[in-house]
Protein backbone atom coordinates (compact mmCIF):
# COMPACT_ATOMS: atom_id res chain seq x y z
CA UNK A 1 0.00 0.00 0.00
CA UNK A 2 1.21 3.62 -0.88
CA UNK A 3 -0.16 6.49 0.79
CA UNK A 4 -0.17 10.31 -0.33
CA UNK A 5 -1.78 12.48 2.27
CA UNK A 6 -3.02 16.11 1.22
CA UNK A 7 -4.94 18.71 2.26
CA UNK A 8 -2.83 20.55 5.25
CA UNK A 9 -1.98 24.46 4.99
CA UNK A 10 -2.26 27.31 7.52
CA UNK A 11 -5.74 27.80 9.47
CA UNK A 12 -6.71 30.38 12.64
CA UNK A 13 -7.73 29.02 15.88
CA UNK A 14 -10.92 27.90 15.97
CA UNK A 15 -11.00 27.24 12.16
CA UNK A 16 -10.86 23.87 10.15
CA UNK A 17 -9.39 21.33 7.69
CA UNK A 18 -9.97 18.58 5.86
CA UNK A 19 -7.13 15.83 5.83
CA UNK A 20 -6.94 13.13 2.53
CA UNK A 21 -4.62 10.30 2.53
CA UNK A 22 -4.78 8.66 -1.04
CA UNK A 23 -4.14 5.05 -1.14
CA UNK A 24 -2.63 2.56 -4.04
CA UNK A 25 -2.42 -0.93 -4.18
CA UNK A 26 -5.22 -4.01 -4.09
CA UNK A 27 -5.26 -4.20 -0.22
CA UNK A 28 -6.36 -0.94 0.77
CA UNK A 29 -10.05 -2.25 1.87
CA UNK A 30 -8.43 -4.78 4.28
CA UNK A 31 -6.20 -2.60 5.97
CA UNK A 32 -6.93 -0.88 8.88
CA UNK A 33 -6.38 3.30 8.72
CA UNK A 34 -4.98 6.21 10.92
CA UNK A 35 -3.62 9.59 11.20
CA UNK A 36 -0.79 10.51 13.48
CA UNK A 37 0.88 14.16 13.83
CA UNK A 38 4.59 14.84 14.92
CA UNK A 39 5.23 18.14 16.32
CA UNK A 40 8.74 19.92 16.42
CA UNK A 41 10.77 18.32 19.02
CA UNK A 42 8.18 15.86 20.33
CA UNK A 43 7.30 12.22 18.98
CA UNK A 44 5.32 11.19 16.67
CA UNK A 45 1.75 10.72 18.43
CA UNK A 46 -1.59 8.97 17.67
CA UNK A 47 -4.61 10.71 16.21
CA UNK A 48 -6.96 8.54 15.26
CA UNK A 49 -7.91 5.42 13.40
CA UNK A 50 -10.53 3.68 11.60
CA UNK A 51 -11.30 0.12 10.50
CA UNK A 52 -10.88 -1.70 7.58
CA UNK A 53 -14.68 -2.00 6.94
CA UNK A 54 -15.26 1.87 8.53
CA UNK A 55 -17.09 0.64 10.92
CA UNK A 56 -15.16 1.17 14.24
CA UNK A 57 -13.14 4.77 15.18
CA UNK A 58 -10.55 5.07 17.60
CA UNK A 59 -9.78 8.45 18.81
CA UNK A 60 -6.86 10.56 21.02
CA UNK A 61 -8.55 12.06 23.75
CA UNK A 62 -6.90 15.47 22.62
CA UNK A 63 -9.08 15.55 19.50
CA UNK A 64 -12.02 13.67 20.35
CA UNK A 65 -14.87 15.06 19.65
CA UNK A 66 -13.37 17.63 17.42
CA UNK A 67 -11.70 15.48 15.01
CA UNK A 68 -13.65 13.10 12.49
CA UNK A 69 -11.94 9.85 10.71
CA UNK A 70 -13.88 8.71 7.66
CA UNK A 71 -13.27 6.37 4.44
CA UNK A 72 -14.00 5.52 1.37
CA UNK A 73 -12.94 2.24 0.13
CA UNK A 74 -14.23 2.37 -3.63
CA UNK A 75 -12.08 5.51 -3.28
CA UNK A 76 -9.21 4.15 -1.83
CA UNK A 77 -8.99 7.19 0.41
CA UNK A 78 -8.91 8.38 4.59
CA UNK A 79 -9.95 11.47 5.54
CA UNK A 80 -9.57 13.22 8.75
CA UNK A 81 -11.89 16.19 9.23
CA UNK A 82 -10.53 18.57 11.50
CA UNK A 83 -13.11 21.09 13.26
CA UNK A 84 -12.31 23.67 15.98
CA UNK A 85 -8.44 23.58 15.65
CA UNK A 86 -6.08 24.73 18.00
CA UNK A 87 -2.83 25.87 18.16
CA UNK A 88 -1.52 22.72 19.83
CA UNK A 89 -2.87 20.90 16.47
CA UNK A 90 0.23 22.46 14.61
CA UNK A 91 2.06 19.22 13.08
CA UNK A 92 2.67 17.43 10.50
CA UNK A 93 0.10 14.73 9.92
CA UNK A 94 0.87 11.45 8.76
CA UNK A 95 -1.29 8.67 7.43
CA UNK A 96 -0.91 5.29 8.13
CA UNK A 97 -2.15 1.93 7.20
CA UNK A 98 -1.84 -1.93 8.65
CA UNK A 99 -3.87 -4.73 9.28
CA UNK A 100 -5.33 -5.16 12.47
CA UNK A 101 -3.62 -1.96 13.81
CA UNK A 102 -7.20 0.08 14.73
CA UNK A 103 -6.42 -0.37 18.59
CA UNK A 104 -2.55 0.27 18.42
CA UNK A 105 -1.75 4.03 19.47
CA UNK A 106 2.37 3.13 18.53
CA UNK A 107 3.60 3.62 15.53
CA UNK A 108 5.48 -0.13 14.89
CA UNK A 109 1.95 -1.92 14.01
CA UNK A 110 1.61 0.04 11.22
CA UNK A 111 2.92 -1.40 7.95
CA UNK A 112 2.92 1.25 5.93
CA UNK A 113 3.07 6.00 6.27
CA UNK A 114 2.38 8.32 3.75
CA UNK A 115 4.57 11.42 3.67
CA UNK A 116 3.30 13.74 6.39
CA UNK A 117 1.05 17.04 5.64
CA UNK A 118 1.99 20.29 7.48
CA UNK A 119 -0.67 21.89 9.54
CA UNK A 120 -0.31 25.00 11.47
CA UNK A 121 -2.92 26.67 13.28
CA UNK A 122 -2.32 30.35 14.23
CA UNK A 123 -3.88 32.18 17.18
Amino acid sequence: VQLQASGGGLVQAGGSLRLSCAASGRTFSSNDMGWFRQAPGKEREFVAAISWSGGTTYYADSVKGRFTISRDNAKKTVYLQMNSLKPEDTAVYYCAAGVGSIWNKGTAPWGYWGQGTQVTVSS
